[in-house]
């Protein structure tokens, strides 16, 4: 056996799916994590395949940078910038993350002042020298900072480094000499763009997370050697792209959404299969749901992206939006008496009170136990038996709080997360400008099944899916990804003064650099290279993508240019501005490495009509004697009506009455209402 195995280490479980190339067959499981030590639950996971011998591919997207600069868990970072610069990091934007809280204040950075230290050098925004860099001086002030004997990791973002990153250059090799064992971060490799709060912010936040996710690429590499892995080891970056081990060491910050993004990069693929034109994607997990749309076949990406109000990390990444809303939520009363529902979270430990774990607090698995959604006898396949007196307990506990019955107040908890998770789908799409009538929702995550039927109807979503695998989504969406490398840079130019010498230069470097990273990390042949640029009408604030199909500027493509930046600026906005003139802010390079993927399998045609495996009463909006399906019995072109219980392994599809599941060619459910 040969397998690719996809491993998504999250709050609450760590998920697995495991692709046996000689059979062509796909298994997925789960096990709990352990947030204290990660490497602990991904081994006891794979430790069901055997030996490690047989896995020749292991894809792991991990939740390591995100906690960490989350929970400011990192290394003691020395800031080193150009002189006058200091208070960068500190200063950051006037923004308010709410005009009329008095009582707010601005995040503090990673790193502390007394650690922040200026360099006597000066490069100009064209990238020319106006003061070189006093080396002597740069070995003074970096030794003093050094004898501390504090520092775990330096941040070096000098002014303009984007366009002239000689400086920077010299005091990395100067760090190297003087602490050769030192994380040293430089923000031309970090973010060579514009914006100097931005870039320093990013460039601090990779060098605070750096020794700890050495350690842990590390500590990962020598254990799966040692359990007798001898395949290829990647991690998921936050472009849905993998990258190796070493590679995440180098540039951690890059980690810093990794866990989500297969199940975007998985609904991608399957929108693809299934002719599908948009998705909005809806990952429900125990502590957290994410968002995230598919449009035209393509996920969108975005640099915009903060670890708190006012403390960003412009690193490409795919677009997802989070909010704390999982199964794991908990309900909670505020002063008033009104009830809430997360964004706090029983986690995996104790976790819900259903677990038997210790919980003692109302969560949103405990009401859905309540309701009948969720079988306590099912969980995990049965792996995992819930505790349903307990569940009834704690929403009893709340129900008296506020005065409605057990039902009644388990509805309330499942109708408010419900709300709280439209709100991300509307701002995902309405406040995009998207129309939810176009879109098909797929729900995936343990919790986000559950959950999809009310969803589709409080969000005017006409159509949704429940894939295979959904409480293992994103680590199958892993199996499914590419070697894939981003570059940016800031060179500014006017369209009236473009210099397409340097443009081309530009273009050239980004492209060798992306393809030179995927080659040094073992990708061969295959790669390929597309390029865009970041540009608006001179004056404005917010810059559109303008992909570019050559990897060269002449006379004759100059002018297609423009006309490209004037039609996207149209249909984004409704207007275009003949003859004003656009700004190139940046350049943009993006390198593929195509890999080795699982074949999607094709479920067999059905020959009669689905059975059921029994009945249960479950509240809907009322309470009904409901059939219960298994999905693992169901075949392409069966045909459930609501009211209905579908049942897997890590996951449970509710459908009240009202609405349709019909299995597709894949195994997919598709969701809809019903004509009648």
């Amino acid at each position: 056996m040969s397998y690719i195995v996809g491993v998504d280490i999250g709050g609450t479980f760590t998920d697995f799916v495991a692709y046996d190339r000689s059979a062509g067959t796909i298994r997925a499981w789960k096990t709990l994590s352990t947030p204290e030590n990660p490497s602990a639950a991904v081994l006891n996971g794979l430790s069901s395949l055997g030996s490690l011998a047989s896995v020749d591919y292991l894809k792991l997207g991990t939740t390591a940078a995100t906690n960490a600069l989350l929970e400011s868990k990192g290394a003691q970072v020395a800031y080193v910038t150009t002189k006058g610069f200091r208070d960068v990091p500190f200063i950051q934007r006037g923004g308010r993350r709410s005009h009329y809280d008095l009582g707010w204040r601005k995040p503090k950075p990673l790193c502390l002042r007394q650690n922040s230290v200026e360099i006597d050098e000066r490069i100009t925004s064209d990238g020319s020298v106006i003061k070189e860099l006093d080396l002597d001086s740069a070995r003074l002030t970096l030794e003093n900072l050094l004898s501390q004997g504090t520092i775990e990791a330096v941040a070096v973002n000098l002014l303009f480094s984007y366009a002239n990153p000689a400086h920077e250059f010299a005091l990395r090799t100067l760090l190297s000499d003087l602490a050769p064992d030192l994380p040293v971060s430089i923000s031309y490799d970090v973010l060579p763009k514009w914006k100097e709060y931005e870039r320093a912010s990013t460039t601090i936040a990779d060098a605070f997370i750096k020794p700890l996710i050495t350690r842990q690429m590390t500590s990962m590499e020598r254990r799966l050697k040692d359990e007798g892995f001898t395949g290829r080891f990647v991690v998921i970056r936050s472009n849905g792209g993998e990258m190796t081990a070493d590679a995440a060491s180098k540039l951690p910050v890059h980690l810093a959404l990794s866990g989500p993004t297969g199940g975007v990069i998985a609904s991608r693929v399957m929108a693809k299969l299934l002719d599908i034109e948009n998705v909005v994607t809806l990952d429900m997990g125990g502590t957290s749901t994410d968002v995230a749309t598919v449009i035209g076949g393509r996920e969108r990406f975005t640099t915009e992206f903060q670890i708190e109000y006012g403390k960003p990390i412009q690193i490409p990444m795919i677009d997802i939006r989070t909010i704390g809303a999982g199964g794991g939520s908990i309900a909670w009363m505020d002063k008033a008496g009104m009830l809430h529902v997360g964004p706090q979270s029983a986690g995996a430990n104790p976790g819900p009170a259903c677990y038997g774990f210790g919980g003692t607090e109302a969560t949103v698995t405990d009401a859905n136990v309540v309701l009948g959604r969720i079988s306590p006898s099912n969980f995990l396949g049965g792996g995992m038996r819930l505790d349903a007196e307990a569940a009834a307990q704690v929403v009893s506990n709340v129900a008296d709080r506020i005065g409605l019955s057990l039902e009644d107040t388990a509805l309330s908890i499942v109708r408010i997360a419900n709300n709280n998770m439209v709100g991300a789908l509307r701002a995902a799409l309405i406040e995009e400008g998207l129309d939810p009538r176009e879109f098909t929702l797929a729900a995936f995550g343990g919790a986000g099944p559950v959950h999809i039927a009310d969803l589709m109807r409080e969000a005017n979503i006409p159509t949704g899916i429940v894939p295979n695998f959904p409480g293992q989504f994103s680590a199958y969406g892993f199996t499914l990804t590419d070697g894939r490398v981003d570059r940016h840079r800031s060179v500014p130019m006017l369209s009236r003064t473009f210099d397409t010498e340097r443009a081309n230069a530009v273009l050239r470097q980004l492209s060798d650099d992306c393809s030179d990273d995927l080659a040094g990390q073992g990708y061969g042949a295959g790669i390929t290279v597309s390029n865009a640029l970041e540009m608006r009408y001179f004056g404005q604030n917010h810059e559109l993508d303008v992909e570019i199909g050559t990897q060269t500027f002449g006379p004759d493509t100059i002018d297609g240019l423009w006309e490209a930046f004037h039609r996207i600026h149209e249909s984004r906005y409704g207007y275009r501005i003949p003859g004003e003139m656009i700004e190139v802010v940046n350049f943009k390079s993006t390198a593929i490495a195509q890999t080795d993927k699982p074949d999607i399998p094709r479920l067999p045609e059905a020959d009669g009509p689905p059975e059921p495996v029994g009945t249960r009463w479950v509240t809907f909006d009322s309470r009904l004697e409901t059939r219960i399906f298994n999905r693992s019995s169901l075949r392409a072109g069966h045909h459930i009506i609501g009211p209905a219980i579908i049942e897997e392994s890590a996951s449970v599809t509710p459908l009240p009455p009202g609405q349709t599941a019909r299995v597709d060619a894949y195994g997919n459910l598709i969701i809809s209402f019903s004509q009648s």
